[in-house]
């Protein structure tokens, strides 16, 4: 990806609140940015990686972007590192201790929090790290908020030689808006000053730091007394004033015009004697904050009289439509019922793989296997809980389904002592933090099957490039792991590991059939790219010769959405027992060629599209 020239100063662009911070990353000088692919957060490295003049890299884990970058701001350099949220539990480890060594250049960290649960496995609220390591946090509530946040954070970060966090969530990384942008702006780099009492963090100099972190953090409650991003909007009707920070103020503002409305974009630490002036004005209080009460509990402690989440809901995002009734019933007002629309009959659309997924293979062979538990990972193959295959039991953060496979090895039942352990783990997560646990089921002697899938991307966030495909960040030709040789360096021993085309189903089967029975760790490594990258190369499609399909449906478990159920029948076999037919067609202008489909065909009715020598009937539905 080569960079490209920026808009000129005063442009106004349409922007999305990720790509608003990236411009404002390249405007603020920053010379080195770092993150990990992560949805929300993904796109802003993405737009940055297209800006001239600075350094960007994919790191292979949020904690190490956090350090790449506080590194670069050791140097005296701006740095910027991006996370979703749960990334940010990665990089705490680092986060806590470089809140009391503190920068020399400016450090932002945009942390994007998925409210509503998009596209994650938890809904948490990442102010909690700024109260928790007493750092500073910004919450801009559009996309010209978040471009001037990001420049006043890089400002307001040299300023008190700390990190700071910008606080997005879903709501504003993705919504578009005009946002006038402006010029780069170079800054000096000063260089590394050895400084061992600040930047070497053994107790005796931690235990010195710790008040300067705490005199900073006064400092810092006093700047957001006066800063200009914390705004107190007057309104006519005094009844309920509202104490609110980032996309929930455009809630309350669409909802509620005429109400007083003290807006926190600067909103940890919290101003108290500003909310105390604002409290003045409103006859009743209401924080409104997406999602836990974080400024409401520190509000409220310091004596101030307010309501939250003891009339708002704890979880989701705070629309116009929620705020409504919600104050309705504070005020002893007729709450208007909500007309109750009938449900459109629409066919279920559940999640599913792409067409061609080498994941497809894997989950369909995974549910051939009898008395196996499957510890899952984050990333596509998730979906592998799912129909057809219901071939994954249990999947609760990125890299766990190493630990939690050990776990489940060390601690089963004496009844389940014949159980096979299987956890499954793609090529970015185990960079990510799989190897760890990889290196702790051999250690530990657990006795665990590894389904190491490499599909060469970052496949869920977009096919980003990552060390397993040979690519840089621009897509210029990088050095690539070696994963046979790499587990083989963590212990595996050589004849416990395996790489398997998972198009090959016979071979992925006896493979994975062999291995379970094997007491001892193993890892089976596919090796198909992700459909939707460079690297996958489509082949000629396929059809269904309808004179020939028996409706064994065998074809539909491997899940592959190019396969449609056409027609169902139910018959009575000759034992008695009902059985369910199901005759198909593929869309042959989705299908890639893979052949998956083909191998439990058993009547051959799967055939190259152009071979059959009379026309195909179409099956009519009943």
């Amino acid at each position: 990806m080569a960079a490209v020239m920026p808009a000129p100063a005063q442009s106004r662009l349409l922007m999305s609140g990720n790509e608003a911070v990236s411009r404002a990353v390249w405007e603020s000088g920053v010379r080195v940015a770092a993150a990990y692919p992560g949805t929300p957060a993904t796109e802003m490295l993405e737009e940055i990686s297209t800006y001239p003049d600075l350094y960007a890299e994919w790191s292979v884990n949020e904690k190490v972007s956090l350090e790449v970058a506080f590194g670069a701001a050791m140097a005296g350099s701006r740095a910027f590192c991006a996370m979703k949220h749960v990334g940010l539990n990665v990089a705490s480890d680092a986060l806590m201790t470089m809140t009391l060594t503190g920068v020399a250049g400016g450090l932002v960290i945009a942390v994007a929090d998925d409210v509503g649960l998009s596209s994650s496995q938890n809904e948490q609220d990442s102010r909690y790290w700024g109260r928790f390591a007493h750092l500073p946090v910004l919450e801009p509530s559009d996309s010209q908020e978040a471009h001037d946040f990001t420049l006043a954070a890089f400002e307001l970060s040299e300023r008190f030689q700390t990190p700071v966090i910008l606080r997005l969530t879903t709501r504003i990384c993705h919504v578009k808006a005009l946002v006038t942008v402006g010029e780069r702006s170079m800054h000096p780099v000063a260089g590394f000053t050895k400084d061992v009492g600040r930047w070497v963090m053994v107790p005796g100099a931690a235990g010195r730091r710790l008040p300067l972190m705490f005199e900073r953090e006064s400092r810092l409650r006093s700047e957001a007394e006066v800063s200009p991003f914390n705004v107190l909007e007057t309104g006519a009707d005094r009844r309920v004033g509202f104490v609110t920070s980032g996309p929930a103020y455009m809630h309350v503002r669409e909802r509620f015009p005429d109400a007083p409305v003290l807006k926190l974009g600067f909103s940890y630490p919290v101003p108290f004697e500003l909310v105390r002036k604002f409290a003045d004005q409103c006859d009743q209080l209401v924080v409104v904050e997406e999602v836990e009460p974080l400024i409401e509990t520190e509000i409220k402690a310091q004596g101030i009289a307010a309501l939250g989440k003891d009339i708002l809901p704890r979880s989701g995002e705070l629309s116009p439509a929620v705020l409504g009734p919600a104050i309705a019933r504070l005020l002893g007002e007729t709450v208007a019922e909500a007309p109750v629309a009938t449900p459109m009959q629409v066919f279920p659309r559940p999640p599913t793989m792409c067409v061609a997924c080498p994941h497809l293979g894997v989950y369909y062979t995974l549910a051939q296997l009898r008395n196996v538990t499957v510890s899952g990972d984050i990333g596509c193959y998730t979906l592998g809980f799912g129909q057809p295959w219901n071939a994954l039991d249990a999947c609760i953060s990125m890299g766990a389904s190493m630990g939690m496979a050990h776990g489940l090895d060390k601690g089963r039942a004496d009844s389940e002592k014949d159980k096979k352990i299987v956890a499954v783990i793609g090529d970015s997560t185990f960079m990510h933090m799989g190897m760890q646990g990889l290196l702790n089921i051999v250690y530990n002697r657990g006795n665990v099957t590894v389904l190491l899938l490499d599909n060469r991307a970052v496949g869920m966030t977009g096919g980003q490039n990552n060390p397993g495909n040979g690519h840089g960040i621009h897509g210029e030709d990088a050095p690539r792991v070696d994963f046979a040789n790499l587990v083989r360096a963590l212990g595996v021993r050589d004849e416990r590991v395996h790489v398997v085309d998972p198009y090959e189903l016979p071979t992925l089967f006896k493979t994975l059939r062999q291995e379970t029975k094997i007491a001892e760790p193993s890892v089976i490594i596919t090796n198909r790219p992700c459909v939707l990258t460079d690297d996958f190369k489509a082949r000629s499609p396929f059809m269904v010769d309808s004179d020939k399909c028996t409706g064994c449906g065998n074809c539909v478990d491997i899940g592959c959405p190019a396969i449609h159920v056409t027609r169902r029948e139910k018959v009575i076999k000759n034992s008695g027992k009902e059985v369910e037919l199901n005759f198909v067609r593929i869309e042959s202008s989705a299908c890639t060629g893979c052949g998956l489909c083909l191998q439990p065909c058993a009547p051959d009715a799967i055939v190259p599209v152009g071979e059959l020598s009379m026309p195909i009937h179409v099956v009519k539905k009943n």
